[in-house]
């Protein structure tokens, strides 16, 4: 059955336009010609663009800011038509640093660079930025290569956030200008408020207005999270610990967490350090997380309106993620969702007309895929799909709610339904395997009047533990296999109602 999702793509811009055979039977893609028709004075036709894709920016009815790793920001017009050969390439902007995040803010467009966040300006309105102005820095710039710098990105409140990298390897300096921090654009600087971040390279509000970053498994870091950004807490890499020393420190630890232990212990030791709302286990789910863009086009990216899209780096794909308050504190599922990306998927950006934009580069890394970089274009067809729309926890288990009605012989069958449960071991080593992994008992399973929920009874739920659901077999009731099979959720907290 051909899956609900339609992929155009614009992926490599040297060659000449032609149809490639997907991976898998449910793309469409097409690849673009070069873009002769480009406006710029310093672009040459057959030069074409190099769409390393740091940044993505809905501008225009029709109009998309691409900022691109080499230093320069496009307009590219005409991009919601079929006819590729329509697209004007425009350059805005150009000599910045590594750009990793575009943000439109009234008639400016506001990037992070390595050194800055900097306000871009068409002061005479010829389409190109003549005005580049600092709108905030004050933190650590060397020749790390490691040492990004991503955003801006606003919470509900209004407020930027900007979140650095840490450096890596044996030049890196991650005890002075807040490497590993996040914090909030005031009065022209960067003003620290959280810490412990590893590679936050994507940042994204819910529709409460709260904001999220992903992070990326590595030293500290056993798998990849995606937490809630907020003042005041210590997500768990302790290379920048040393920034704590210096005068601007805006709170200290109460305690060291303790190393080689398993994550719930190390969390019970410091009353700052938080848990992931969502861990992506390993290759699972993804390796490397990226983007995060909330999903609320009223349905026009199908049935998952309030969830993050993830984007993933090495395996050239994007997740999902389901998110709840239990105790005042986010927690939640995550679900694969889309693969066989041309590249390493790094920016996501939602179009007027609710089809998703997808920006790549794996520059200086590896990723699945047969391209360096691109810029893809993913629409809903409209047609059905049967998947695990939520995942939600209850105190004596899970609540499924399913995208379709199920088939109810295929959900209470022997074996269609199994679970687990891991942590992880807190320590400076570079990712970290699944430990205390016990398999559960589902001792009750009811499904709803409308075949839409099912209720699980599960024995020997965990707080604090990824809790895997793995199901075979699962149809709807129209006879159609269940898209992804599997779901995992960070059970932080066990409700108490």
């Amino acid at each position: 059955m051909m899956r609900p999702f339609l992929l155009l793509a614009i992926l490599n811009l040297t060659t000449a336009f032609s149809e490639e055979k997907p991976a898998y039977e449910y793309f469409d893609i097409l690849t673009a010609s070069s873009p002769s028709n480009s406006r710029s004075q310093d672009w040459k036709p057959g030069d074409g663009i190099t769409l390393e894709v740091g940044g993505l920016e809905w501008i225009g009815p029709d109009r998309l800011a691409v900022a691109i790793r080499k230093g320069e920001v496009w307009f590219v017009d005409g991009i919601l038509s079929d006819d590729r050969d329509g697209i004007e390439y425009q350059l805005f902007a150009s000599g910045l640093h590594e750009p990793l995040g575009l943000l439109k803010d009234g008639d400016d467009l506001l990037v992070t660079q390595r050194g800055e966040t900097t306000r871009l300006r068409d002061r005479d309105g010829d389409g190109a930025a003549d005005a580049f102005l600092t709108e905030a820095s004050g933190w650590n710039v060397s020749g790390n290569y490691h040492a990004y710098a991503y955003g801006p990105e606003r919470d509900g409140a209004g407020d930027l956030w900007v979140t650095l990298n840490l450096g890596m390897g044996k030049l890196a300096d991650n005890a002075t200008g807040w490497r590993g921090w996040g914090g909030v654009i005031e009065d022209g600087a960067f003003v620290p408020k959280s810490f412990g971040m590893r590679s936050p390279s994507g940042l994204g509000t819910n529709l409460a207005g709260d904001i999220f970053f992903s992070d990326q498994q590595g030293t500290w870091i056993p798998a990849t999270p995606i937490h809630h950004l907020r003042p005041g807490v210590f997500y768990g890499n302790q290379e920048s610990l040393g920034t704590l020393k210096l005068p601007g420190a805006p709170f200290q630890l109460t305690a060291i967490p303790p190393v080689n232990v398993p994550y719930p212990k190390a969390l019970a030791s410091c009353p700052e350090f938080v848990p992931p709302a969502v861990w992506l286990p390993y290759n699972k789910v993804g390796r490397s997380a990226t983007d995060l863009q909330l999903i609320d086009e009223d349905g026009a990216f199908g049935p998952f309106d309030g969830q993050f899209l993830v984007g993933e780096f090495t395996n050239a794909a994007i997740n999902r993620v389901f998110l709840e308050e239990v105790g005042g504190e986010y927690q939640g599922a995550c679900f694969p969702f889309l693969d066989g990306f041309a590249s390493a998927v790094f920016r996501l950006e939602f179009a007027p007309d609710g089809s998703l934009f997808v920006g790549m580069t794996n520059r200086g890394w590896s990723s699945l895929g047969n391209r360096s970089y691109g810029l893809t274009r993913v629409r809903y067809t409209d047609e059905p799909v049967f998947a695990i729309k939520e995942m939600r926890a209850r105190p004596d288990g899970f609540e499924l709610v399913f995208t379709e009605p199920i088939d109810l012989d295929s959900v209470v069958a022997d074996g269609a339904l199994e679970m687990s449960s891991y942590t992880y071991e807190y320590s400076s080593r570079y990712g970290g395997e699944e430990i205390q992994t016990k398999q559960l008992s589902i001792s009750d399973v009811s499904v709803s009047e409308d075949g839409r929920t099912v209720a699980l009874k599960v024995e020997g739920l965990r707080p604090l533990y990824v809790h895997e659901l793995r199901s075979n077999g699962l149809r709807s009731r129209d006879g159609v296999p269940l898209d992804h099979p599997n779901a995992y959720y960070t059970l932080n907290r066990i409700p108490e109602k």
